[in-house]
């Protein structure tokens, strides 16, 4: 019982994280038309590493999080589509744990993760896109540049880089037993 409570505890913790971020990071990379919050994906990652329950979790408290703060609807359903790869990742782990014992093999797994992440988020925003249901600036660009380029392949880096991050405070809190 004191490991789901724990476990509870800890979700609601990164579900907190995970919507205080991007509200107030100072962080931003913004190449219109979308921006990137770095770290926005942290909290997200580091559930994935706990477990499949907290994952989903974390990334459902995130979408609600960004669902009351009043974002755009595109926003909110882009952050909804964190749920598939928070919860691939958080089931691949649970099965090859092993991964995140080795830098290449995370790195690797970064890669895969980040590649899905995108995939969703592309997904997302191709009916927005041809539904005129996007900011001028989306129109201004062009398919190409603005979902497939920034939202697809900026969405790799940003969660690479985000993963990057997740793990290095991962492995900070695991030698201090923390996590």
């Amino acid at each position: 019982m004191q490991s789901k409570v724990r476990k509870l505890v800890i979700a609601a913790l990164l579900c907190a994280i995970g919507i205080v971020i991007p509200l107030y990071s100072p962080i931003k990379i913004v190449l219109e038309p979308a921006s990137f919050t770095l770290g926005s994906h942290i909290a997200i990652i580091i559930a994935m590493f706990i477990s499949p329950f907290v994952a989903g979790s974390v990334a459902v408290g995130t979408t609600l999080g960004f669902l009351l703060g009043g974002f755009p609807i595109v926003i909110v359903i882009r952050a909804a589509s964190h749920i598939v790869f928070a919860l691939v990742g958080a089931f691949i782990l649970q099965k090859r744990p092993y991964i995140l014992g080795s830098i290449p093999r995370a790195g690797i797994f970064s890669l895969i993760i980040a590649v899905i992440h995108a995939v969703c988020e592309v997904l997302v925003v191709i009916p927005f896109y041809f539904g005129s249901g996007m900011t001028e600036a989306y129109y201004a660009k062009g398919f190409v540049t603005s979902v497939v380029l920034l939202v697809g392949v900026g969405t790799v880096v940003h969660s690479m880089l985000d993963f990057i991050l997740a793990f290095i405070i991962w492995r900070a809190l695991r030698s201090s037993k923390i996590a």
